[in-house]
């Protein structure tokens, strides 16, 4: 199995996707890069990787700035084989009521900022003739849910990114695909749960079994070790012929 320096974004919090992601990478022998707003957030993280045997450095990375994407791909030990643009955010609220700030600020981190990353990594990639980009979608990238305008703008141009990308791409050996997970529980879901209940005006109960979970046929939130197992595949040299695709992870949600 081959060994590549894997980036991820949005991975400072120990109990997030990205920070398990790279967790579980990492113990199958990748190097990987902890990346996010906070450079001591990230380091824990790194350590914790460390400590359980692991090869991990951490770099504080904002995916809206220019500046902030070039000084931290300046700074890590090693080109980059494997980006994994996992960094998000969630606001929930009906669109008359949304600041427009707030709205943009959603886009801007999770489709600008991945439009910009990616970028920034396609030129090496192309240099050493490999490269693997895996995004972390939703399942928002697919269908919508009402108070979340600018998540599931987002997502859904995410996978037309993703698609371009991949044509783009199609000339060298790297790929491009888009990780579409229903809920996953998380602390940006578990903020979620409060925010639905609050503007629903029902119970946290209810928006659990009534709004995340009645859609799945499954009925069960999406697992952790599915996230990682799913990305580790991606980046797999049995996935070099899946470029611009999307894979749902969603309990037959999208099967109905």
């Amino acid at each position: 199995m081959s060994r590549h320096t894997i980036l991820i974004t949005g991975a400072a919090n120990p109990s997030g996707i990205g920070a398990n992601i790279a967790s579980e990478l990492a113990k199958a022998g990748h190097h990987v890069i902890i990346s996010d707003l906070q450079l001591q957030a990230c380091q824990q993280v790194a350590q914790q990787i460390q400590q359980a045997g692991g090869s991990a450095e951490a770099v504080a990375l904002d995916v809206t700035s220019d500046a902030s994407v070039e000084a931290a791909l300046a700074a890590i030990s090693r080109p980059v084989d494997v980006l994994v643009n996992n960094a998000g955010l969630q606001f929930v609220s009906p669109l008359q009521d949304f600041p427009m700030q707030k709205w943009d600020f959603l886009v801007q981190v999770m489709l600008v900022g991945v439009a910009r990353l990616t970028r920034a990594v396609l030129p090496g990639m192309r240099e050493r003739g490999f490269g693997r980009i895996i995004n972390i979608g939703s399942i928002h990238a697919l269908v919508a849910s009402p108070y979340k305008s600018a998540y599931v703008a987002a997502k859904h141009g995410l996978v037309g990114f993703s698609k371009v990308i991949a044509l783009e791409t199609a000339d060298s050996d790297i790929t491009i695909n888009t990780i579409c997970p229903s809920y996953v529980k998380t602390p940006l879901v578990e903020k979620q749960i409060a925010d639905q209940a609050r503007t629903r005006g029902i119970a946290e109960s209810e928006v659990i079994s009534e709004i995340m979970l009645k859609p799945m046929p499954k009925g069960v939130f999406i697992e952790m070790d599915e996230l990682a197992g799913t990305t580790a595949f991606l980046a797999s040299p049995a996935a070099r012929n899946i470029t611009g695709q999307t894979l749902v992870l969603d309990g037959g949600w999208t099967a109905q």
